[in-house]
């Protein structure tokens, strides 16, 4: 945090010279919440002068003072002081003089303005931050205009205007664009996304502002996210390399089918894949057994049953902020395997559509291959992080690296990425992803997720997979 001085100036017209005094105040560090949306607190200004409980005397500030008045009284002192000084036998110096030169015994006569550098001679000065200065040369770090106030503000050893040093230091909402105002303690109070670092006023998370439904960051207020037919918001970095349709998904399918194929894992069986709105796979979901959930609200699924699903099959229109003309029709799924489709929530970038596709291949591969009745921590676990292998390996890929089903696993390299160069921001929200993913807090996916890592890590995937077939659980 900025540390923030208060100090005081005061005109001087008193008939003794008076030292002046000061206190220095410093903002108070945030604290953080246990939560992935941080909680930052600080001192206001006025808050912390309150606390202080220091009075006007006890503040170093600067002072005016007129030298006119301190010429006579010098003259006084420098008489008594020489007839103090007759002596017996005087010393003799090589310089002819019985005293030390007048200046010596005033040093404070000269000074140096702590700006310019230069002599102050006869008239006001500026006496504060531990120094002289001639008053049009104590200037404001900011706007560079002289600091004529009675009050003014320090950070990093500088000084300020109160107004400059608001506009400067005092934090602002990302969201709304306003200063982050104080609470009923005088505190200034503010939430802080735990990836993205938007700084934002605590009652944004109350008052309806939207988040996009992929990054999760919310919408500024001078930004419109695009709006979704299903009511969520998108926004427009997101938009860039959403996938809409179930053709438009058929690359990243293949793609991932030979990142699977790379770990020996090859799928035989041809199951459909299928991208449909939020209604289509909440209303799958009811007419599915054993499903685990723990989101918001379900974005991929695994099918074993008949079912008919309403699936995308042209891309929409994107017009006046929201998608147009989304066009789906019905598809028949028979059941000829373990597995009748994978369905997919359309609307979400290419690197989180991959990873939820990875996620639900591996209940695609465990099923098939005859893993049944796993527990919830350990299928889940297994599944996510298979999609975690996933996403750094394309990580991996994007950033010139070289494309590993896993940068800490023992697993064979796979299939390179056809994606072609990716922008800055999808670099950042593919890092996102994997971030929530090693960062969920839930007993299912979260914890489920660190144990199999850990056992990927220690013995490999083969090992761990070969060890959940035999005991239904990961090694330890």
């Amino acid at each position: 945090m900025e540390e923030d001085e208060r100090s005081v100036c005061s005109l001087v017209e008193d008939d003794k010279k008076s030292a002046c005094s000061g206190v220095e105040e410093e903002e108070e560090e945030g604290s953080v919440s246990s939560k992935g949306d941080q909680k930052d607190v600080v001192s206001s200004p006025e808050e912390h002068n309150r606390r202080s409980n220091v009075t006007s005397e006890d503040y170093k500030g600067k002072k005016v003072i007129d030298d006119d008045y301190y010429l006579e009284e010098d003259e006084q002192l420098a008489k008594a002081i020489q007839e103090s000084l007759i002596v017996d036998s005087p010393p003799q110096h090589n310089h002819g003089s019985l005293y030390l030169p007048f200046p010596n015994f005033f040093p404070n006569v000269y000074r140096i303005c702590a700006g310019c550098s230069c002599e102050i001679g006869q008239g006001r000065f500026l006496n504060c931050l531990g120094g002289f200065w001639h008053p049009e040369c104590f200037r404001c770090h900011a706007c560079n205009i002289p600091i004529t106030d009675f009050e003014f503000s320090m950070s990093e050893n500088r000084p300020f205007h109160k107004s400059c040093h608001k506009e400067h230091h005092h934090p602002r909402c990302d969201v709304c664009k306003h200063f982050i105002p104080t609470n009923v303690d005088g505190l200034i109070e503010f939430k802080v996304h735990s990836f993205w670092r938007q700084k934002y006023c605590p009652t944004h998370e109350h008052d309806g502002t939207p988040r996009c439904c992929s990054c999760e960051r919310m919408e500024p207020r001078d930004t419109k996210y695009l709006l979704l037919d299903d009511g969520r918001k998108l926004c427009l970095e997101c938009l860039d390399s959403a996938i809409m349709d179930t053709h438009e998904c058929q690359p990243l399918y293949l793609e991932i089918l030979d990142f699977y194929e790379g770990l020996n894992m090859k799928i035989e069986q041809q199951v459909p894949l299928l991208l449909v709105e939020r209604q289509a796979l909440n209303e799958a979901t009811e007419g599915e057994k054993h499903v685990h959930h723990h989101m918001p609200e379900t974005r991929g699924l695994c099918l074993s049953e008949e079912q008919t699903i309403s699936t995308i099959v042209r891309r929409p229109r994107v017009g006046a902020g929201r998608i147009m003309d989304m066009l789906t029709e019905p598809y028949k799924l028979i059941r000829r395997c373990e597995v009748t489709a994978i369905l997919i929530l359309y609307g979400l970038p290419r690197l989180l559509t991959g990873s939820i596709l990875a996620h639900e291949m591996m209940h695609a591969w465990l099923r098939l291959k005859g893993y049944s009745n796993l527990r919830p921590d350990v299928e889940e676990g297994i599944c996510q992080v298979l999609a975690h292998m996933w996403l750094v390996s394309e990580i991996m890929a994007g950033s010139g690296g070289t494309n590993v089903a896993s940068a800490s696993s023992s697993a064979p390299a796979a299939a390179s990425s056809k994606k072609g160069r990716r922008s800055q921001f999808e670099k950042q929200l593919g890092e996102f992803t994997k971030h929530q993913i090693e960062s969920d807090t839930s007993a299912i996916y979260g914890n489920g997720f660190r144990e199999g890592n850990k056992a990927v890590l220690k013995y490999g995937l083969r090992s761990t997979l070969d060890h959940i077939r035999l005991t239904g659980k990961f090694p330890c």
